[in-house]
């Protein structure tokens, strides 16, 4: 294993931390927001409060705060950031503790995504925490285990089926539960209703899942506990592992562990799918068909954060009856923070935006005929993790409006941007400045006020 440079790149320049919580009201705006646009856009991502080591430091280690815009009337009301207060930065704060209790007695802060389920806000992180419920408003609730329901932790990365309505993860928690991850499904009353123990060897890492009508897919890839680093008291003991086997898993949504089909993958690690589909062949053959953004290796050469190879977009296309998986890749440009349109999730999509690492645009690429458009922020300016929120009335998936931070070399204030969807790489339909800079991060939502989502 090679030793990486020290985490210092994960504190400085984009991704360094905002020192002080903002309220601001009333926020200036260039163009015009549509009035369809009621709701919040909020983001989580790491923010470390107070000063941390950067021989030590790994980027998914760090506080949770939580960024968040609501938009009503047409107008920007108000934009605030929250640290989100788990047991031991509250403690550090000199603050009461947030309610609940969190599973295994963790106090981390959910750093990674934030979502909204049946009136919910939650915060959420994967690898043993539970999910951290927040006001309207972004202050800290407390923990949460779905009224006593959910068995163990959570993960950082949920798929809302709107057919069935329901929320599903796939949820690991190291080293409390080190031989198995859990499917978990949550319904409509915030109760979780089904949970599948998956038994696995090596504690692999899983970031993400895919949902299609018929299966949860469980990514076993080669990103799992290396030993050495665990036993040597390290915070992040993950590592790639040459020797653990790359597989994929279609669990049925109505199954139990025993049913799992594994199909061979290939040798790489996913972070994030972009959605994922059944598909009837002309031959009247059943298979999967799911877009992901994949790289190469992960955490063999840099083991403070997650830029270790170039993300491609692609295609695979699983055939259960030959449990293997075939492999396109879509576009060698580094894309990954990918949306799609959320009416469509676990059902045939067509289009996939992501963020394209290398030039700070934000793009969209047609899966079907492979053609990818891109909207340039400007020079030194680049976009984070882009939205869609589809019109009402329209069933098309790129009409609609794309919403995403974007931030500047230079360190100046954020602007959350809103594209039209039917025309992304036209003049933004509206800039709304933002107060400060919002530090490079993970994964937000756009949550409707009059959603139950």
């Amino acid at each position: 294993m090679v030793h990486s440079v020290e985490g210092r790149k994960y504190l400085e320049g984009s991704r360094a931390p905002v020192t002080e919580e903002v309220t601001a009201h009333n926020l200036s705006v260039t163009g015009q927001i549509p009035e369809e646009l009621e709701g919040r856009w909020l983001r989580n991502g790491p923010n470390p409060y107070g000063s941390v080591d950067p021989k030590t430091y790994h980027w998914f280690l760090g506080d949770g705060m939580i960024h968040g815009v609501r938009l009503r009337d047409g107008k920007a009301e108000w934009y605030r950031n929250r640290w989100v207060r788990g047991t031991d930065l509250a403690k550090r704060l000199g603050e009461e503790p947030p309610e609940g209790k969190c599973f295994r007695g963790s106090g981390f802060s959910p750093n990674t995504s934030v979502i909204g389920h049946n009136g919910l806000t939650l915060a959420l992180v994967e690898a043993g925490v539970s999910p951290m419920s927040l006001t309207y408003d972004l202050e800290t609730i407390g923990y949460t285990n779905f009224e006593g329901t959910l068995p163990g932790a959570f993960t950082a990365h949920t798929k809302f089926d709107p057919i069935a309505e329901e929320l599903h993860g796939v949820c690991y928690a190291y080293p409390d539960i080190p031989d198995r991850v859990q499917h978990v499904i949550v319904g409509m009353d915030n109760r979780v209703t089904k949970v599948t123990d998956v038994p696995l060897e090596g504690m692999p890492m899983i970031h993400d899942m895919s949902l299609t009508e018929k299966y949860a897919l469980i990514y076993d890839l080669p990103v799992c506990v290396d030993i050495e680093m665990a036993m040597a008291g390290k915070r992040f003991p993950f590592a790639w592992s040459d020797e653990h086997e790359p597989r994929v898993g279609l669990l049925p949504r109505d199954g139990e562990a025993k049913d799992i089909i594994w199909c061979e993958a290939p040798k790489c690690y996913v972070f994030h799918p972009v959605n994922a589909f059944d598909l009837e062949t002309s031959e009247g053959n059943s298979k999967v068909v799911v877009d992901l953004c994949r790289f190469d290796r992960m955490f063999h050469s840099d083991l403070h954060g997650p830029y270790e190879s170039i993300p491609k977009l692609a295609r695979w296309t699983i055939d259960p009856s030959t449990r293997t998986v075939s492999e396109e890749i879509v576009s060698e440009q580094s894309q990954d923070f990918p949306t799609h349109d959320p009416r469509v999730v676990a059902r045939k999509h067509r289009y996939a935006y992501t963020s394209w690492l290398d030039s700070g645009s934000t793009c969209r690429t047609d899966m079907e005929t492979g053609e990818i458009i891109h909207h340039d922020h400007g020079e030194g300016r680049f976009g984070g993790e882009p939205l869609f929120v589809p019109r009402e009335e329209s069933s098309d998936e790129e009409d609609g409006w794309v919403i995403v931070c974007v931030n500047d070399v230079n360190q100046g204030p954020a602007e959350l941007v809103i594209l039209d969807g039917n025309d992304i790489t036209g003049k933004p339909v509206a800039r709304i400045h933002l107060p400060q800079r919002v530090p490079d991060g993970f994964h937000g939502s756009w949550i409707p006020d009059c959603s139950t989502l």
